[in-house]
């Protein structure tokens, strides 16, 4: 037995670094590609806490004023949040594409239904809202429930928490290009309602209207961000919003 077992064990080591020979060959032989394309690097930002704002952040409202707001004075501030009354306000400073993170909540006793219980919106530019309203066991037509983009697109799922909880949007928004006074580049819109996806980079057909069917208006590249009042109560805290710019390479290796 010993005999045999000698060749046996020869063969099984002779595989084996065959086996690592091939391998090591076949690794050799694997060339990373490189695209050429020379980016410049990525800015450092550091993240906030609990939802709180980036360091790259503009902070439209901290739970102590709305100086950044026209009207905001028109609003009631108390125990860091604010409460929507009177009218709606405008940031004094304009956006276009931004990551917008803010926070509400619609009156803990529910009043009304449909349309008429917490409503709000938050107004991008201006003119594209995507609708706050108390939806939580609140039947109201789709495209006009919390998460919908208004008269344009219902949201996704329903993700609502119950009225006087606290609940978050993040809104992510591409603004429409125009030139020459036409749309060359419709706007799109990505939501996260409690984070979870309910407009998953939808694309804006104009603007969001209650009257009329949606419609493109040429404007710049920047507008302010609206807050509307519906006649409601709602509570609003921890608003803070980010320019995204694109990242554009530094050089492009000519095509051959």
């Amino acid at each position: 037995m010993k005999s045999l077992r000698t060749p046996l064990l020869c063969l099984a080591v002779g595989a084996a670094a065959a086996l690592a020979l091939r391998d090591r060959a076949g690794a050799q032989q694997v060339v990373e590609y490189k695209s050429g394309i020379v980016w410049p690097e990525p800015v450092v930002v550091t993240p906030g806490t609990d939802n709180g704002p980036p360091s790259d952040a503009v902070v439209l409202f901290d739970g102590k004023d709305l100086s950044k707001w026209n009207n905001g004075d028109r609003w009631v501030i108390k125990d860091g949040y604010a409460v929507a009354a009177k009218t709606g306000i405008t940031t004094k400073d304009s956006f276009g594409d931004c990551q917008l993170h803010l926070e509400f909540a619609s009156p803990e006793e529910a009043r009304g239904k449909g349309q008429g219980r917490g409503n709000s919106g938050v107004y991008i530019m201006g003119r594209y809202e995507v609708q706050i309203l108390d939806s939580f066991q609140n039947e109201t037509y789709f495209d006009g429930q919390c998460g919908s983009l208004y008269k344009q697109h219902p949201p996704l799922v329903n993700a609502c928490r119950k009225p006087g909880e606290w609940q978050t949007y993040d809104i992510i928004f591409e603004s429409p290009r125009f030139e020459d006074k036409k749309l060359v580049r419709p706007g799109y819109v990505t939501v996260l309602h409690n984070g979870i996806v309910v407009q998953n980079h939808f694309e804006l057909k104009g603007g969001t209207y209650y009257d009329r069917p949606a419609a493109y208006t040429p404007h710049g590249p920047k507008a302010p961000l609206n807050l509307q009042f519906h006649g409601d109560p709602v509570k609003f805290r921890n608003i803070w919003i980010r320019e995204l710019k694109e990242m554009n390479p530094v050089s492009v290796p000519e095509k051959k």
